[in-house]
């Protein structure tokens, strides 16, 4: 039946939001190899697309990732960890697509609306400006841009935005829409002629392998540009497995895109371990390859982006489906999958049942492919009820007799047939072992030159942390973290009215924090330092601890959350804005007490829930504030 719709490759995300932030600080050899298990060709998942947040300021799911511009006179195309991640991909495989998508938008972008739409020419100005930093201080070609990821679009938006770019010579940037569902866009672009003309791709998120009839008759590329969002686990392994294949087989979709890219973030943060594989322990560097990173190799270690996909059905009869691509070279590669409903459960969207048995399949090669000889092969066995799995061994070749070959196919296989000879399963060094987060934590925050713009592992929840330079400072305080967001951003999830950073070990119990602050703001400034702080990401909101605050009006508050409504302590503390103080909170079984400038504040204050948790540090609102000579015991 001749080629089927060009193959646009595989790929994850990261971002939507800050689910690198723990890889930044692991130490060599270990971050090498946890980017080489991603992105080096022929290694590990060899991924073909990496696509990432443009950080926004706001909270979008596990963190705040910064934007490029906190305010309208402000650029800076050095913070946070996704520039450097993308070099650290180009580094390993030049040939790496790269995707650019908003979550949230700096507060300025909306002149006061939650909105990025009022002002459609600051919005295309801004991400713009994201795309021609990206190449002018990294050299970095961005391949694709989003709207706004899972969100409203709009249309005179997406002409602008095509507008702008051709403006400034980024012809070659594609545009996707609208990573939310298949409608409206779909119906949309078949009215709208213009609009037709300058998105480049459908992108849908969860789309459970199915299209819609509309998306079908844009003729546009389809992409499935999230999907997975799964526990790293075996039945992770096989929902990836099963999408890989049958978002094409069912749903016409030419690249698949995981979220998230690697689990380098706290693991009790909302959908921990939803990674390709685990990095969160910068301070041992214990990471682990989860079967995901396996089962992406049969697919991108034989197929590049640009080659296509076979017109064959695609589905077996005993139940699972293959895909069939080639290079239009004479190579040809053929993924099988056999993966059981039960085995296979992505987390959303719900699963039909569906059987699938053990089966004989014989494949019959015709045209160009007559000639094939032999097939190198790959296979993986995911174990469930032995619980050891065969990742990603290579097995004898198969031999094809006068264009044909039988296999027998068991249930929860994966199969790669290849005339391609490239394929690898490297062999790293074991990682060392898992060590809980230190007991005994410092950071002076003194660095002049730091490698990124964040100090590590503390984990932004509202709000930027940012480590600052104090010019005016001559004495101690002249290296600081300094939270820097001071309007509420065009927020994606519900960000919380303070600003927050966690740090540690959410088993810690008992606990004493100590950290000096500086409040900037008058009058109603105020910050804070917390312990056995129990929620964040997208819960942010309802997060309770533990929280000690001081007030630039002189007050003190203890809470038992972060929005400050359940008091069990207040009074007068004589603290006052502009002034270095030193805060100390000590958490006890149930019973917590707290030290300003090192002499007794408030004592004995009974707390009983939550009974452990991070340590953390913040603000009242979104307001300049600085902390420094952070000490967690």
């Amino acid at each position: 039946g001749g080629l089927g719709r060009q193959f646009d490759g595989i790929g994850a995300v990261s971002g939507g939001g800050a689910t690198s932030r723990l890889l930044v600080n692991y130490q060599e050899p270990y971050r090498s190899q946890i980017l080489d298990y991603l992105f080096k060709p022929n290694f590990g998942a060899s991924l073909h697309i990496l696509k990432v947040e443009i950080g926004g300021d706001g909270q979008s799911t596990d963190g705040t990732e910064p934007s490029h511009m906190h305010y309208e006179n402000d650029e800076n195309y050095f913070r946070g960890y996704e520039w450097w991640l993308m070099k650290e991909a180009k580094k390993r495989n030049p040939k790496i697509k790269l995707i650019g998508l908003p979550w949230t938008f700096p507060a300025w972008i909306g002149r006061g609306e939650n909105w990025p739409y009022d002002y459609p020419d600051v919005t295309a100005y801004y991400v713009i400006s994201w795309i021609l930093g990206a190449k002018q201080y990294h050299d970095l070609d961005i391949d694709y841009v989003g709207i706004w990821n899972e969100r409203a679009f709009s249309s005179k938006y997406i002409k602008l935005l095509r507008y702008t770019l051709d403006k400034h010579g980024l012809q070659q940037v594609r545009i996707i829409a609208s990573d939310r569902l298949w409608e409206p866009i779909s119906f949309v672009l078949l009215l709208d002629s213009e609009l037709h003309g300058v998105v480049d791709v459908i992108g849908a998120h969860y789309p459970g392998t199915k299209t819609v009839p509309n998306a079908l008759l844009t003729k546009k590329k389809l992409w499935s540009s999230e999907d997975y969002s799964t526990f790293n686990d075996e039945v992770g392994a096989g929902c990836w497995a099963r999408i890989l294949n049958q978002n094409y087989v069912n749903g016409n979709m030419t690249s698949t895109i995981a979220w998230n890219l690697v689990a380098s973030y706290y693991e009790q943060l909302p959908f921990g371990r939803c990674g390709l594989m685990t990095a969160q322990e910068p301070w041992s560097g214990h990471y682990k390859v989860e079967a995901p990173i396996w089962i992406t190799a049969h697919t991108t270690q034989f197929t590049q982006p640009g080659w296509s996909y076979l017109q064959v059905d695609g589905h077996l009869e005993g139940g699972g489906s293959f895909v069939a691509l080639t290079d239009g070279l004479g190579n040809l590669t053929i993924i099988i999958e056999t993966m059981t409903h039960n085995h296979s459960h992505c987390i959303r969207p719900p699963l039909p049942y569906f059987s699938v048995t053990p089966q004989r399949a014989t494949f019959y090669l015709r045209g160009s492919f007559y000639m094939v000889e032999t097939l190198q092969v790959w296979y993986s066995r995911l174990g469930f009820e032995s619980g050891n799995s065969s990742l990603f061994e290579q097995l004898h070749p198969v031999k094809v007799w006068k264009g044909s070959f039988s296999l027998d196919l068991n249930v929860d296989e994966v199969y790669t047939l290849t005339t391609l000879k490239t394929g690898q399963k490297c062999g790293c060094p074991e990682p060392p072992p898992p060590q809980p987060f230190p007991s005994n934590y410092k950071d002076d925050f003194n660095i002049r030159n730091p490698p990124f713009s964040e100090a590590p592992n503390f984990a932004d929840q509202t709000g930027v942390f940012e480590y600052f330079i104090n010019a005016s400072d001559p004495g101690d305080h002249v290296f600081t973290l300094r939270q820097v967001v001071v309007q509420r951003p065009i927020t994606w999830a519900s960000d919380a009215d303070q600003t927050i950073s966690l740090i540690g070990n959410f088993q810690w119990m008992n606990m004493t924090v100590t950290c000096d602050i500086y409040i900037e703001k008058q009058r109603d400034g105020g910050v804070f330092i917390a312990g056995r702080v129990d929620n964040g990401g997208i819960y942010v909101r309802r997060t309770k601890g533990v929280f000690f605050w001081v007030f630039a009006d002189g007050t003190y508050r203890v809470t038992g959350d972060l929005a400050g409504e359940e008091i069990l302590m207040k009074g007068l503390s004589g603290v006052r804005d502009n002034t270095w103080h030193t805060l100390t909170l000590n958490i006890q079984g149930t019973s917590a007490s707290g030290l300003l400038n090192g002499y007794p504040l408030w004592e004995n204050v009974t707390v009983s829930k939550p009974s452990n948790g991070w340590a953390a540090i913040g603000t009242r609102s979104f307001e300049f504030a600085q902390f420094d000579n952070f000490h967690v015991e």
